[in-house]
């Protein structure tokens, strides 16, 4: 079983309009509740891959339980420790004639120490008896931010593989826990850690900065742009499908989907690269959140182009006569 994380979980208020007048009241407005949060994403896409999954997250009031009416529906399976406070939201403003969308962020979720001691505890014995730990997302508050860390560690306690896809003033602290694979978009490395990549010099070194972490894959992706990634010391560029971009949210969190996939069904580096890649085109072109489909990953493979930086993987023909 895979096991995401999400400190962070959003319940999503859409208000979907045909066409929307500025400066003027719009009207028969189709209002959607959906469950947000980079883990959730994660376990919705995982879902649709048909890998078993179960996703941990804080809820609490009346958004909490709305939060949990939509995991149900969704049949996404989940645990939760409750808070004293609300789970956060947001009102997403979509214009379907320019396929446009405007969000607005409620607060952030405040959690208590109490909250964060049940949360570990917890995660601790769940940890034990998943495959593959995912921690996504943002940290709410300041007293959440040693969870993450402190989940690393655990799963490097009891040999399990960790992917770190956070972002935020805890990120060197992930770092030094020493994830098995590291997943951050370029927008949020410079802006947790001080550090600007600016070309491709600068991310190789910020990928070798990862390797002498200890830390095995990193993979850094920046929208429509290039990805880079490193498989230990063996580096990696991949150019992305072309896609008309209509929302781009999750599409990092299906990236992340299929790193997971390729690890739970034994593929190799770059056949895990194309499923990741193609997840996150196919996810860009909707408005529907990591909810990608075997037949759109299958259209977008071919556009996948994969190409190595430097130190080359020496492959041996084993095929016997």
């Amino acid at each position: 079983m895979i096991l995401t994380v999400t400190l962070n979980p959003l319940l999503e208020r859409r208000y979907i309009y045909l066409k929307i007048f500025f400066n003027k009241g719009n009207r028969n407005g189709k209002v959607e509740l959906t469950a947000g949060g980079k883990g959730i994403n994660v376990s919705r896409q995982l879902n649709n891959l048909n890998i078993d999954n179960l996703a941990f997250t804080f809820l609490g009031g009346n958004n909490g339980k709305l939060f949990k009416d939509i995991l149900l529906k969704e049949k996404i399976n989940f645990t939760a420790i409750r808070t004293l406070n609300e789970t956060r939201d947001a009102a997403l403003i979509i214009n379907e004639s320019d396929k446009k969308i405007s969000t607005f962020f409620g607060c952030n979720t405040l959690i208590t120490e109490k909250e964060v001691d049940e949360f570990k505890i917890k995660l601790e014995k769940i940890i034990q008896n998943t495959e593959i730990v995912v921690f996504s997302g943002s940290s709410p508050c300041q007293t959440a931010n040693s969870i993450f860390p402190f989940g690393i560690e655990i799963a490097n306690k009891y040999d399990k593989i960790s992917v770190c896809d956070t972002y935020g003033n805890h990120l060197k602290d992930c770092i030094k826990a020493k994830p098995t694979i590291m997943h951050n978009n370029i927008s949020e490395i410079e802006s947790s850690i001080n550090i600007l990549l600016r070309n491709e010099k600068e991310i190789l070194n910020y990928l070798d900065y990862l390797y002498d972490a200890e830390i095995k894959q990193s993979y850094i992706t920046n929208g429509a742009k290039a990805t880079y990634s490193s498989n230990f010391d063996f580096k990696y560029k991949v150019e992305n499908p072309a896609v008309y971009s209509v929302d781009p949210t999750g599409s990092g969190d299906c990236f992340v989907a299929g790193i997971v996939y390729g690890f739970h069904n034994n593929l190799t580096y770059e056949e895990t690269l194309v499923i990741a890649s193609s997840l996150g085109a196919a996810n860009a072109g909707r408005f529907e959140t990591c909810n990608v489909s075997h037949n759109e990953i299958e259209y977008f493979k071919p556009q996948v182009k994969i190409s190595t930086i430097g130190k080359k993987i020496r492959k041996l023909n084993v095929a016997q006569n």
